[in-house]
Formats: C-alpha cells, structure tokens, sequence
C-alpha cells in the first residue's frame, strides 16, 4: 500500500498483516495437498486444516468440530440462515426475524427464503441511536420461528447491538439465533458461550487475514442443511477441497486480533474519539451517526449537511484518502443507505454521510491531515450547491 496513501476504509477490507502471510506461505509456494487424501502430502494437509480449526475454536470458546470454514462472509451467512430454515421447515418453523440494518449478504438471503421457499420474515426496527430494543424482538417471535439473526456490529455505523439479551430471548422460547459478527475481531469479546448464541459468521479480511475465506460457528445439535453439495468435508456441512492456506492465514489472523484487542482497542477509540470531536466542532452542521457509546472503536460514521457524498469521497480520493459511504456490496449504488433510512435519517442526510473506518496502520498524523482538509473540502461542496 502507498506509504502516503490514508487509509480509512478497513470496515470493507484491511490490508493482509505480513505474519499472516509468512504462516500461509508453505501453502503458497509449497506442495499444498487435499486434506481429503491418505498420502502424507494429503495428511500434511490435513494436519493444518486441524490445527487452525483448533485454534479459531480457542478464540470462540467452542470444540473445533463446531467450527465451519467457508468461502467469506457472505457463504457463511447464506449457510446459516438458508442452512437452519431449510432444516427446521418440515417441524412447521417457516418463520424469520432480522434487523432492518443487517448487511445485505443477510437480507437477500431472507429475501430469497421469502420469494422462493415460502418463508415469512419480520424485520424489527431501531431506533434513533442505531440499536434494536429488546422488547420488539420479544413481540415478534411466534410459534413457527425458526431463526433469529441480528448483527453483532454495524457494518456501517458501527453500533453494537445487546446481543447477550436478544439470544437470552431467544433461548426462553426456543428458538435459534444467529449473529454477523464480521465487524468484530479484534474490537470485541468473541465467546460464544458468553454470547449465548448459537451461530455465529466470520470472514478473514475483516481482521488483517487474507480474502476469500470465513467461518461458521456451528453450536453442537444445531440443525443445518448443507448448501453446497459435494464432498464430506466440513463435517458434510460444506462440501469443496478446503482452502488450506486461506484458512491457516484466517487462524492466524484471528488469533493475532483477539492476543491484541485490548490495546488495539484503546488506540482505536482514541483516534476516532479525536476524530468525531474534531469534525463537530470544525465543521458546522455536522453529526455523528449511531450510538456514540455502544460503538466499535474503529468506525466513524459522520453526516454534512448541503453536500453529496460521492462528491466529497472523490475531492478526498485526490488527496490521497480512502473512505466510503458505507457497505463496500453496495458501492456504485444511487441509493440511500439502508441502515440510515432505518434509523430516522432523511435520503439527503442520509446521502451526505462518510464511512471513516480506522485501524492498526492508522495514525494520530494521519487523523490530524484530515480534520486539517476535510472543513475546506465540505465548504467547498456546500459553495457550488448551497442549500436549499
């Protein structure tokens, strides 16, 4: 990456940490064998594919066998809501419920549960702040809900939800819960069993591993339909040769996020807390999106009013810093953000939003360089279309 380059779009992707490249690179360069096979290449293979599994359950508080390895994120999400609702539709379970937030790679799913397989879906609302109230979730399960997946953290705006409490739910009336927990490693706890849920997504790229590979968390007895037929690998919970040198670079990774979460933590917060308070008090009519207290330290999710936000990610992309207007599935798209039209804001608000997402190469200089730009850039905007 460009050493002048200011990068603050890690929620879509962050750079691959060089010592998860040096772990994956006997897989690379090598003699990389199929796990499914007898020789000793093959049982190499296999030794690697058990040894990550054992150690991405030591981060998640889980057996290794509960330990799904899939394509990205998005694979894990489709299997476990796809995976979960096609299992559990012969016992008259062909009820959903999600959040009106939640990453597209989970409300397209839910779409296609609907359109079809005759599914059903309630999507709950939030409130202002960015977060799902407990008592509508209580209210929307019925007898013949299958499934209930609300994301661990905004994608967008960063905002945890109580997930502890909307599993506790749950679990009263016997039903499942799933989590997206892409947004979370290295910024929060990963047990499961403190989490109390039941499913639980990950993809490496999120957290300094290498692209195209994930994870589902599988709790012990829970009824999944494979999505991808094929093989017996995964348990048959998901057929295909595993990515060996992916999944050794996502154990790696995940280990390395969760070993320094509490400092990685503490800078974060600091940086974007420099951040959010810089902005509001240099640029007038300026907020902050979401819930400034239940927040993932590395996202900072700002609005401008009288201004676009394509326009102003271009002025600051010539001068060398990277930010988005949210979901990297959706970049190119005209639309509003879903996740701000659900929390209250207007499509004008909504479209004069900026994604700045921070991580380890993020520095304080760094932050300093754009709080000095950013006010010239917004009153420059706002000079060409004055508000009307």
């Amino acid at each position: 990456m460009n050493d002048r380059l200011i990068y603050l779009d890690h929620a879509a992707t962050t750079p691959l940490d060089p010592r998860v490249l040096e772990a994956m690179m006997p897989f690379l360069t090598g003699m990389s064998g199929n796990a499914s096979s007898i020789h000793q290449v093959g049982r190499a293979a296999l030794q690697a594919l058990d040894d990550a599994r054992e150690q991405t359950a030591l981060v998640l508080n889980c057996q290794p066998k509960e330990i799904v390895f899939t394509g990205g994120g998005s694979e894990s999400i489709n299997l476990a809501i796809k995976g979960v609702a096609m299992a559990l539709r012969a016992q008259g379970k062909t009820h959903l419920i999600s959040s009106a937030i939640e990453h597209h790679a989970v409300l397209h799913a839910l779409d296609y549960l609907v359109e079809y397989e005759g599914f059903s879906v309630t999507l709950l609302p939030v409130d202002r702040s960015g977060r799902v109230n407990p008592v509508d979730l209580a209210a929307a399960i019925r007898p013949e809900t299958a499934l209930v997946s609300v994301m661990y953290a905004n994608n967008e705006t960063g905002v945890i939800q109580p997930i502890t409490e909307l599993a506790a739910i749950c679990h009263e009336r016997g039903v499942l819960f799933h989590t997206d927990a892409v947004q979370a490693p290295g910024q929060l706890p990963l047990d499961v069993h403190a989490l109390g849920v039941d499913l639980l997504s990950l993809t490496a790229h999120k957290f300094y591993g290498p692209q195209g590979v994930g994870l589902l968390y599988l709790r012990r007895g829970t009824p999944l339909a494979p999505q991808i037929n094929g093989g017996a690998q995964e348990r048959r919970r998901r057929a295909g040769t595993e990515n060996i040198a992916g999944i050794v670079g996502l154990a790696k990774a995940l280990t390395i996020a969760e070993s320094e979460r509490p400092s990685h933590t503490a800078r974060l917060r600091a940086l974007s807390d420099c951040l959010i308070d810089g902005v509001l008090a240099r640029i007038p009519h300026s907020w902050l999106n979401g819930d400034r207290a239940h927040r993932l330290p590395g996202i900072a999710n700002l609005g401008f009013a009288c201004i676009e936000t394509e326009s102003l990610l271009l002025l600051l992309d010539q001068r060398g810093i990277c930010a988005s207007s949210g979901s990297a599935c959706t970049s190119g798209s005209l639309e509003p953000s879903h996740v701000l039209l659900a929390m209250g804001l207007s499509p004008d608000e909504a479209n004069g939003s900026i994604r700045f997402s921070l991580g380890r190469q993020t520095t304080e200089s760094q932050i300093e360089t754009l709080l000095d730009i950013l006010p010239d850039l917004v009153a420059q905007l706002r000079a060409v279309a004055p508000c009307a």
